[in-house]
């Protein structure tokens, strides 16, 4: 029985100390040493980075945790994104999907990982300029060069996707959406169908099943809902929230496993095979994941729709 935790995607941008513009420090090191030794003990082979996490700290601190572990690249996946520019003295912050802008960065995320080879470039956000023949160029000049494996997006729609893909050389590997109990626009956008509320919904109808037809990989970032479930604090204590989070504990005490198992046991059971990112670099949040892919098989129908519409607050139509 799979327990989940090579459907898990550890994301690495709380990894490097923070976004300020600070120095690495032996503490970051130690921090990201201790959150990948848990990672790999709940399974997890695969590592999602962005150029901008921590102002490329975060990718610089993993290839540190690399350089001092030899032969730990070759038992995991690497994975980054390009294509938001922080804003900066001056300048205003913007996407950018230019060939150019692509190639500097891959190059600069290589350069701070310490390897020579991405898995997956994933191009971060929808860029209004962007030229697809131009992303097109650009990954078939980093393939040929032995720098990426595959391409993929994240936060875009189905028509953005089918759009780009007119003029890629292969099909796109992966789609990374903001999707959990909490966030589940991804759900309603389909149910809504032919309701008023779907005027709400800002989730673009059809994206999920058009990765399913096309054989695009799902994964979901912001995967654990920031904690409102498995007792971070703040949590709510009436509403929605507050009643979610009680189902939550009370399925986990019943399925003897964590809170956090729960919430992405549920995004697992969906048919669509969708690939959870984990956001915590916490050690023991990420090992109270492991076990998530067992509490998708045994949680019944009635279960998972429970979970659904006490996050949602209202019955469904």
């Amino acid at each position: 029985m799979d327990d989940g935790g090579s459907r898990l995607i550890f994301g690495c941008m709380g990894l490097g100390g923070g976004w300020g513009t600070g120095p690495l420090e032996a503490a970051h090191v130690q921090a990201a040493h201790e959150a990948m030794d848990a990672a790999l003990e709940a399974g997890i082979r695969d590592f999602d980075h962005a150029d901008i996490y921590a102002h490329g700290k975060a990718e610089a601190v993993f290839g540190r945790v690399l350089a001092e572990r030899p032969g730990l690249r070759e038992d995991i996946r690497l994975q980054t994104k390009c294509g938001i520019r922080l804003p900066a003295p001056e300048k205003v912050g913007q996407y950018d999907s230019s060939r150019e802008w692509i190639r500097a960065q891959v190059d600069a995320s290589l350069l701070r990982l310490g390897v020579e080879q991405l898995d997956t470039l994933l191009i971060h956000r929808p860029d209004p300029l962007a030229r697809p023949e131009e992303i097109a160029e650009a990954f078939t000049q980093l393939k040929e060069a032995g720098k990426v494996l595959r391409l993929g997006v994240s936060n875009m729609s189905a028509e953005q996707m089918r759009w780009l893909q007119t003029a890629l050389p292969e099909p796109l590997a992966a789609n990374q959406l903001e999707m959990s109990l909490h966030r589940s626009g991804w759900l309603e956008s389909g149910v809504l169908v032919n309701h008023d509320e779907a005027a709400d919904i800002g989730f673009p109808h059809g994206t999920v099943e058009y990765c399913q037809v096309n054989g695009i990989e799902l994964q979901a970032w912001g995967a654990l809902a920031q904690g409102r479930y498995s007792g971070a604090a703040g949590t709510a204590e009436t509403g929605p929230d507050a009643a979610a989070a009680a189902l939550v504990a009370a399925l986990a005490e019943e399925k003897s496993t964590a809170p956090e198992a729960v919430v992405l046991g549920w995004l697992l059971r969906h048919p669509a095979r969708i690939r959870p990112v984990l956001g915590t670099s916490n050690p023991g949040r990420i090992r109270a994941c492991a076990g998530a892919g067992r509490v998708a098989e045994a949680m019944s129908r009635h279960e998972w729709y429970s979970l659904w519409v006490a996050a949602r607050g209202r019955a469904l139509p």
